[in-house]
């Protein structure tokens, strides 16, 4: 092929902002937490005390409120059991696992007492969900507090939490206390714990925690002074402002190490002290801070002043101020694990998406400024870091198994459809955008999509009305086709003729899904030229994204019309021709995309 192109905190919440899909005002609840933790590391119990103020900054009288139990769905008969025995092809991590557990090593969370304002209340425990009926309601604007004492067992590392997993960390405490559903413009979010996501209110955190005095502990949060020794156990203090969510990691085997991050972060690795991890944890700490600055520079300002890298868990998965990954991996694999949970702090973390209900917005729009982040600090020289979410795509679209990615998190047929859709169709969502509206306009709109949203649950339309006030473009047609159909993208090159006035083209749209297109040309005597059609939808058009190659500009294209032709000059006998050449367009059979291309 001649045709060769290659392609490319302070931040406050506040209550009066943008509107948010239908809603008139912008609103969001707050909750504070003060809990108390005493953990028995020889049964691997802890008993906890819950103080909560709860303020209600919706238009609604709230009559029940709801918190997760997110332990209890690691017992046998919980949904993440069932679920996980009767999918087609479930998480090899979890399996039948959960269905095994001995009553030692289940987990659980058993509320003993609940009180609001002073008064106990009624409330019941269904599965992973806790139901409460308040004594009184909270009135729009007020606020409201609980009181509550629970008991608690760690279960058997099996899905993201829990105790002693296959590298023999002792504690991966993750959705580990009874944690206050969000209600929000559509209403609770009481979702149970079947397999994923997780969703929360913003507020301010402070946690003491006292455990065996050789564990060694890191997480959400500052540190509050020196850990204090009393008994054999040592007690820990951490304030966290400002997040929606609390975790936290432990073991007696721990080395912590300090590395200094952009803009004056803290940025803490805690791992095994394992001969054969040391170096590749040594040399993850400057990749790690290279990795936020490229974060800081192409999303926003990370906010908090630290943020704690730590081996834990079953893979890599992203929460407040930390990640825990497994560290047993080689050192790219290592980079990118990283590099992928420590961009969730922005997409998951700081901007919030509703996970189960618009889990691409999550893992896609991680996905794609992970592997542009990864092929910089790596020093890759990969024109496209997200053509492997392109072949997953495909892949997808063409198994007849694909499914809307409107699909509830928890809902998809399988977990290999939810995955591709999430993390592979979400990524080619932003990537592609950069395709139909521009690469420049893709950067912009992301910095300002985060500028104008961080700290604020955005959902599919806010973030593309940024993208729509960035470019100037009408998109609403790409959001409804992409994330809400399984419509796909089809073009081709039907026919090539000689004619009087020159060489004639026609084009045919064999897919559902509409998009401008962008042809490239090479002539016999090597030059080579595009033509672009618009979108006529669109209202717009991008500017030439190789300002060397010289561009004409054709008339729109309607999309009720299957085919379109357009007529080359005079002058020049065509050698080749090809439709994107980029391929950022997510073509599902770019087989008829070219002319005289021999493969």
């Amino acid at each position: 092929m001649k045709l060769i192109l290659k392609s490319f905190l302070a931040l406050l919440i506040t209550l009066s902002a943008t509107a948010q899909n239908n809603t008139s005002c912008y609103w969001q609840q707050k909750v504070d937490y003060k809990m108390n933790i005493d953990m028995d590391v020889s049964n691997w119990q802890y008993k906890g005390t819950q103080e909560l103020k709860y303020t209600n900054n919706s238009p609604d009288t709230l009559q029940r409120v709801f918190y997760h139990l997110y332990f209890n769905a690691f017992q046998p008969g919980s949904e993440m059991d069932v679920r996980s025995l009767t999918i087609s092809d479930p998480d090899g991590r979890v399996g039948d696992r959960i269905s095994k557990l001995s009553p030692s090593e289940i987990g659980f969370i058993k509320p003993t007492q609940l009180m609001q304002e002073g008064t106990e209340v009624n409330y019941k425990v269904e599965g992973t969900v806790l139901v409460v009926d308040l004594n009184k309601p909270i009135l729009p604007g007020m606020s409201t507090s609980f009181y509550m004492e629970w008991d608690a067992q760690v279960p058997l590392q099996i899905r993201r939490s829990g105790r002693n997993n296959e590298e023999g960390v002792a504690l991966s405490m993750t959705q580990w206390y009874p944690k206050l559903a969000e209600y929000d413009f559509q209403g609770w979010h009481a979702d149970p714990y079947i397999a994923r996501e997780f969703h929360g209110v913003w507020g301010d955190f402070d946690v003491t925690l006292t455990i065996d005095k050789d564990y060694v502990v890191g997480g959400t949060g500052y540190l509050q002074g020196t850990p204090s020794e009393k008994r054999k156990k040592k007690t820990w203090h951490f304030l966290a402002p400002n997040v929606h969510d609390f975790t936290w990691a432990a073991d007696p085997e721990y080395i912590h190490d300090t590395y200094d991050g952009p803009n004056g972060v803290t940025l803490n690795f805690y791992y095994k002290n394992d001969p054969e991890i040391k170096e590749n944890w040594k040399n993850l700490q400057p990749k790690t801070a290279a990795l936020m600055a490229y974060f800081n520079e192409h999303i926003g300002p990370y906010p908090y002043k630290q943020y704690s890298v730590i081996q834990g868990g079953d893979g890599g998965m992203e929460y407040a101020m930390s990640t825990l990954i497994t560290g047993k991996r080689k050192f790219g694999s290592l980079v990118g694990v990283t590099a992928h949970e420590m961009a969730h702090t922005w997409f998951q973390f700081l901007l919030a998406t509703n996970e189960s209900l618009h889990e691409w917005m999550d893992e896609g729009f991680t996905t794609y400024i992970s592997s542009w982040a990864e092929n910089e600090v790596m020093e890759g020289d990969n024109p496209n870091p997200v053509s492997g979410s392109y072949r997953g795509y495909r892949f997808l679209a063409l198994s007849g198994q694909e499914q809307p990615q409107t699909t509830h998190a928890d809902r998809y047929n399988t977990n290999r459809s939810y995955g591709i859709s999430a993390y592979s169709k979400g990524a080619v969502f932003l990537s592609q955008l950069g395709y139909v509206i521009g690469k420049e306009n893709l950067d912009e709109t992301l910095r300002r999509y985060f500028k104008e949203w961080a700290f604020k649950h955005p959902t599919p339309n806010d973030f593309i009305r940024v993208a729509e006030k960035v470019s100037g473009m009408e998109l609403d047609w790409y959001l409804q086709d992409w994330t809400q159909t399984t419509n796909t993208i089809d073009y081709g090159i039907k026919d090539v003729s000689e004619e009087e006035a020159g060489t004639q083209v026609t084009l045919e749209r064999i897919g559902l899904m509409p998009m401008p297109i962008d042809l490239y040309v090479t002539y016999e005597d090597g030059s080579q030229e595009s033509f672009y059609i618009p979108l006529q939808m669109m209202r717009g058009e991008k500017q030439n994204p190789y300002p060397a190659l010289k561009r004409t500009v054709l008339p729109d294209w309607t999309w009720a019309n299957p085919v379109y032709t357009l007529t080359l000059p005079k002058g020049k006998k065509v050698e080749n021709m090809m439709i994107d050449a980029s391929q950022l367009m997510a073509d599902i059979h770019m087989e008829n995309n070219t002319y005289g291309i021999e493969e």
